[in-house]
C-alpha cells in the first residue's frame, strides 16, 4: 500500500493550515515534519478506504457507504473518532435535505428556470420602482414637514 501513496498527496498549504491551528503559536513544524504527517495522513486514508471497500463486498455492495466507513473504523479499532464522524454524517445529511427541498420547490413550481428568471426581474423592477417612488415622495415629506 504504502506503494501506492507515491501518485497521490494531500494539499501541503491545507496541512500547515490544520498545524498551526492545533499547535500553541511557539512552536514550530518543520518541511520534513509536515511531509511525515502528509504521508502518514494519505496512509491512513488508504488503509480505511481499503477497510471500507471490504465491508461493502462483504455486504455484495458495490458503494462504499458511510456504515462501510464507520464499520472499518471499529475494525481498526478507532473507535473513538465514530461519535465525532457520526455527528458530522448527521449534519451532512441535513445539509442536503434543504437542498433536496429547494431543489424540489423549484421542481413543483412547474415552471422553466426561464420564467422564472423572468419573475424574479419583475419583482426586481417593481421593487426598484416603489423605492424611486419612495425616495423621490421623502424629499417633498420632509420639506412640507419642516
Amino acid at each position: 500500500m504504502a506503494g501506492d501513496s507515491d501518485n497521490v498527496s494531500l494539499p501541503k498549504a491545507t496541512v500547515q493550515k490544520m498545524i498551526s491551528e492545533i499547535l500553541d503559536q511557539d512552536l514550530m513544524f518543520t518541511k520534513d515534519a509536515r511531509e511525515i504527517i502528509i504521508n502518514s495522513g494519505i496512509e491512513f486514508i488508504m488503509i480505511l478506504s481499503s477497510m471500507a471497500s471490504e465491508m461493502a463486498d462483504n455486504e455484495a455492495k458495490k458503494t462504499i457507504a458511510p456504515e462501510h466507513v464507520i464499520k472499518a473504523l471499529e475494525e481498526l479499532e478507532y473507535n473513538e473518532f465514530i461519535p465525532f464522524l457520526e455527528e458530522i454524517l448527521l449534519n451532512f445529511k441535513g445539509s442536503q435535505k434543504v437542498k433536496e427541498t429547494r431543489d424540489s420547490k423549484f421542481k413543483k413550481s412547474g415552471l422553466s428556470e426561464e420564467e422564472l428568471l423572468r419573475q424574479q426581474e419583475e419583482l426586481f423592477r417593481q421593487s426598484r420602482s416603489r423605492l424611486h417612488h419612495n425616495s423621490v415622495s421623502d424629499p417633498v415629506k420632509s420639506e412640507d414637514s419642516s
